[in-house]
């Protein structure tokens, strides 16, 4: 068994409620194959252990996100300004955690061990999203203070942490990916690509 010196967590952050869905979708069943997609990718990565953290969570949107994960994946509720943090800081202990965006859902998982393998001098590493947010936040635990005061979130953009860091390589970028977050982010999606399932079968829907 993996110990907190050597143990690396996956955690997805999913909103509790829906913000947008394609023409012709619900806003609820966009938000759940989006959340069911990222969820599996990130399960099945080796040598990872998988959490998720729902912002602004009650007993009911808990209980939603829990139907999509597999049974004994600890699900869990954060709240206040620095949702990714605490999302982070709840899956610890552990010696590095990637948090990751619900909104993701045919992310490589090779992008999220690029992460893990810059954290090995970074204190924070992260995939940027083509729209200028994050797709993708990883840091060590425990975390640093100049990253706490920081409090990044998946809508900081890379200039925010370049002009706080306090030394040269502290800030790790890795491959950039897109997040889904329009109707006009639909166009960046690899119909050859594999997975993301639950989000494919949606859209094929008339």
């Amino acid at each position: 068994m993996a110990t907190s010196a050597d143990r690396r967590v996956v955690v997805m952050v999913v909103p509790a409620a829906p913000s947008w869905a394609p023409p012709g979708r619900t806003p609820t069943a966009w938000h759940h194959a989006l959340a069911e997609d990222t969820y599996e990718l990130l399960a099945d990565l080796a040598q990872v252990d998988v959490a998720v953290a729902v912002v602004g969570a009650d007993d009911s949107s808990l209980a939603t996100i829990r139907d999509l994960t597999w049974p004994g994946t600890p699900v869990y509720a954060v709240s206040g300004a620095s949702p990714v943090l605490s999302a982070i800081e709840l899956a610890g202990p552990a010696a590095a955690v990637v948090a990751v965006s619900y909104d993701v859902p045919d992310l490589p998982g090779l992008l999220i061990g690029k992460l893990f393998r810059a954290l090995g001098s970074a204190d924070i590493a992260v995939t940027p999203a083509t729209d200028g947010s994050l797709a993708a936040i990883g840091v060590n635990l425990p975390i640093a203070s100049w990253v706490q005061d920081a409090a990044p979130t998946f809508d900081t953009t890379l200039a925010e942490l370049e002009a706080v860091k306090p030394r040269r390589h502290a800030v790790a970028v890795g491959p950039g990916w897109h997040r889904l977050r329009s109707s006009a982010d639909l166009a960046q999606l690899d119909p050859g690509l594999e997975g993301w399932d639950a989000t494919r079968s949606l859209l094929r829907r008339q």
